[in-house]
């Protein structure tokens, strides 16, 4: 039993890497008016999007990464003492859907059902926190 309730968080994990290698790429590929000549270049003069789009893809990959440390620390903590499954693992999948939730109503522009399910992904962290410490 224990083998397969690690299997939940570990492949949660592995579903985190994937959102966050899609955030990365769909953030980047909203190139607005930003040319290729200045994308591929050091980037030394900074210059700023004025696609909407591109620059809310761009907040909520920088959320993303606010967070993602400590659903890191607390997957590898977890299985590391053995104390993955149950509320640990809900709360895996809990930050998990909000966090792909979080990115399409960020892009859409949805201001408090975002917050709210940003607000989600927080409690799924807490579940696998008290699950760690207690």
């Amino acid at each position: 039993m224990e083998a397969v309730a690690a299997s939940t968080e570990i492949s949660v994990l592995a579903w985190s890497v994937v959102l966050l290698l899609a955030q990365i790429v769909l953030q980047a590929s909203v190139l607005g008016d930003l040319t290729p000549g200045y994308l591929f270049s050091p980037r030394d003069e900074e210059r700023k999007t004025n696609s909407v789009l591109a620059e809310r893809l761009k907040r909520a990959l920088h959320n993303l990464l606010e967070t993602y440390p400590a659903f890191i620390a607390l997957v590898v903590g977890l299985v590391a003492t053995g104390k993955t499954g149950g509320m640990a693992a809900t709360g895996a999948l809990l930050w998990i859907i909000c966090r792909v939730i979080y990115v399409v109503l960020y892009a859409a522009g949805v201001p408090v059902a975002r917050t709210l399910i940003w607000l989600g992904s927080i409690i799924g962290l807490v579940m696998m926190l008290i699950q760690l410490i207690w």
